[in-house]
């Protein structure tokens, strides 16, 4: 992941950290990066799938087997100016490949809030129909999120 170099707001630096530890697989250290009563949202999240996950336990619960379903690399990061060093408004791409071995091409427009550091509030804005189509349709996306 490549990022232009400028001076980073608190908000942003945590982005970019959380983006690394994705790309890495470390789903443990991202989780880490949440505040004890973090909220993770996903506004459009596929029908039958859960949009909000609060708290540090639930959104590891959610997020334990992310390296077991998807392989990512981040790019194209670009920051939008916000009035607040703990709040950033991010796009990125992301590019990579699911368990099923297909293809992932996803683009996200990210909300992240944090106080001292940490997460308080991300809410993540992606297709989810990149997402199916990545890990094999509707039908086979549910067993791989029910896993």
């Amino acid at each position: 992941m490549t990022v232009e170099a400028s001076t980073r707001t608190v908000a942003e630096e945590v982005l970019l950290r959380s983006l690394v530890l994705l790309e890495n697989g470390d789903a443990r250290g991202w989780v880490d990066l949440f505040h004890d009563d973090g909220v993770l949202e996903f506004p459009y999240a596929p029908p039958g799938w859960s949009t909000v996950f609060a708290g540090r336990d639930a959104i590891w619960n959610h997020m334990r087997n992310f390296p077991e379903h998807l392989t990512v690399s981040f790019s194209d990061v670009v920051f939008h100016e916000t009035a607040s060093p703990d709040f950033t408004v991010a796009e990125f791409h992301g590019e990579g490949s699911a368990s099923t071995g297909l293809p992932f091409s996803q683009d996200y427009v990210s909300l992240l809030w944090v106080h001292d550091g940490r997460i308080t509030r991300y809410r993540d804005f992606w297709n989810p129909l990149q997402h199916l189509k990545a890990l094999g349709g509707v039908e086979a996306a549910a067993q791989i999120v029910q896993s």
